[in-house]
């Protein structure tokens, strides 16, 4: 366990803060005895078996009896009381809406995913289509509904995390200025956060990926859009207006010089995303007069970059100018932020081909590159963050602050 320090003040702030602070340790721990808590916490052994009688008291906490003895006398097990209630992960996508359900120590219950072709997609209707499906999964793990005690919800889009607010969706219906979170509110009477899906994502591979213990990075995710997710100082880093991290919109000498247009696509997922590696690999067919039915059957990005990763030509060199794109993202961002890590991501992000180019590139460049990986949770790091912006607020949701 990590030692905590401890903060001084009036009684209560101080029983308030000691009880946060073992809390913290027995979730991340597990399981412990009372004498690991004094020494991962710095308190003194009365003030930890006082805070722990409180948390038994509060329901928070399972006595497990005695633990294997090192020589004396047995210790006395305990462990947080992780299934008191659960968090709720919602990834909303152009095509579906994904659900991650786990109890208190972020624990998995169950993944759910619904596919919204035959639904409206407006909002109200995707909020009354989370609320459903919450529902069903809390009825279907025998859990109430004050049981559930955060909501996380990722977006596409830019999202001002403090009022809970997206800026903008363009695959989806009516998504302007949507109040998102009061829309939930209406539904949902637990603690709500709307956050960007890259962002998450960030934070799901620091969470349980590729970024554990990193303090600053940069996770960049290339796939059916492009877009980053940027920690520094161990926080998402969101900007002044939210925008941290819309890296579609960048202008890179030689490609775009398009002033940024909110409603809009980027101009560089007219580049880097699945589709237009699809459409470059058509048009690649379409100038060979000798090209068969074979060939010109669609293929996905995925395929493209499989077939560069095997010596055609065709694929190669569509992919190799990708590559020099990213790799200039890569250097300006090294400039500004200089991140320990950056992180590809995404179906053409992460993939060894691309990943391979892009070092190569950056083998060129003297000073301010970080390390160079791919992101390991594909699909599931939004989900993971999500839980994870979920369970940094669960202590102060289960022992709130007391009245002065």
């Amino acid at each position: 366990m990590k030692k905590d320090s401890v903060s001084v003040g009036r009684p209560a702030h101080l029983r308030h803060t000691n009880a946060l602070t073992i809390l913290k340790l027995l979730r991340e721990a597990g399981t412990c005895s009372r004498a690991d808590l004094v020494r991962a916490s710095g308190l003194s052994a009365p003030t930890v078996t006082n805070v722990v009688a409180d948390l038994l008291a509060s329901d928070l906490v399972k006595p497990l009896g005695e633990g294997e003895s090192s020589g004396g006398r047995p210790p006395d097990m305990i462990s947080f009381k992780a299934e008191r209630g659960c968090l709720l992960a919602v990834q909303i996508t152009a095509l579906s809406l994904t659900f991650l359900l786990t109890d208190l120590s972020g624990s998995e219950l169950e993944t759910a995913q619904l596919s919204l072709a035959s639904h409206k997609t407006t909002p109200n209707a995707i909020c009354n289509l989370i609320g459903v499906e919450a529902r069903r999964l809390l009825r279907k793990h025998k859990l109430a509904q004050e049981q559930l005690m955060t909501l996380v919800v990722a977006v596409p889009a830019i999202a001002n995390v403090d009022e809970g607010i997206v800026v903008s969706i363009s695959t989806l219906d009516q998504w302007r200025s949507v109040p998102l979170r009061s829309l939930l509110g209406k539904i949902f009477d637990c603690r709500i956060i709307i956050e960007n899906d890259t962002n998450l994502s960030a934070l799901g591979e620091r969470y349980r990926g590729a970024a554990r213990f990193e303090e600053t990075f940069i996770i960049i995710n290339i796939a059916a859009n492009v877009s980053a997710g940027i920690f520094l100082g161990g926080r998402i880093h969101h900007g002044a207006q939210w925008a941290a991290g819309e890296i579609a919109y960048l202008r890179l000498p030689h490609v775009s010089r398009k002033l940024p247009t909110l409603h809009e696509f980027g101009e560089l997922e007219s580049l880097l995303t699945t589709s237009a590696i699809v459409k470059s690999w058509q048009e690649a067919l379409s100038n060979r007069a000798t090209a068969n039915a074979e060939e010109s059957k669609p293929a996905d990005a995925v395929a493209i970059l499989a077939l560069a990763q095997s010596g055609d030509s065709r694929a190669k060199k569509i992919i190799q100018h990708r590559a020099a794109i990213v790799a200039d993202i890569i250097v300006n961002l090294s400039l500004i932020l200089n991140p320990g890590l950056i992180l590809l991501g995404g179906e053409v992000g992460s993939h060894p081909m691309l990943l391979n180019l892009v070092q190569r590139q950056l083998e060129r460049s003297e000073f301010a590159i970080p390390k160079i990986a791919a992101a390991t949770l594909g699909d599931s790091a939004v989900l993971w963050g999500a839980i994870a912006a979920g369970l940094d607020g669960i202590p102060t949701i289960l022992l709130p602050q007391p009245r002065s």
